[in-house]
């Protein structure tokens, strides 16, 4: 048992009129096959940024922050 209405058969002239309200659609451009070899491309893991590594922010109060931020659980 469903609450939702039983579906009725659609009106002819919604059917003819529907087409002609829309634009007509550009084609997709198809796929392309790139054969260059990627890992000629740099990747997000072959910087420090990608594993995780802050940019040097300099000076020692940035280095204290670094250090707290990073401090193991065990060590506070």
């Amino acid at each position: 048992m469903s609450a939702a209405p039983a579906p009725r058969p659609r009106d002819a002239k919604q059917q003819e009129q529907q087409p002609q309200d829309r634009q007509p659609r550009e084609p997709k451009p198809e796929p392309v096959l790139i054969f260059d070899d990627p890992l000629d491309r740099q990747s997000a893991d072959d910087t420090d940024q990608g594993w995780g590594e802050r940019p040097p922010a300099g000076g020692s109060a940035a280095d204290l922050a670094r250090f707290l931020d990073e401090k193991p659980p065990h060590h506070i």
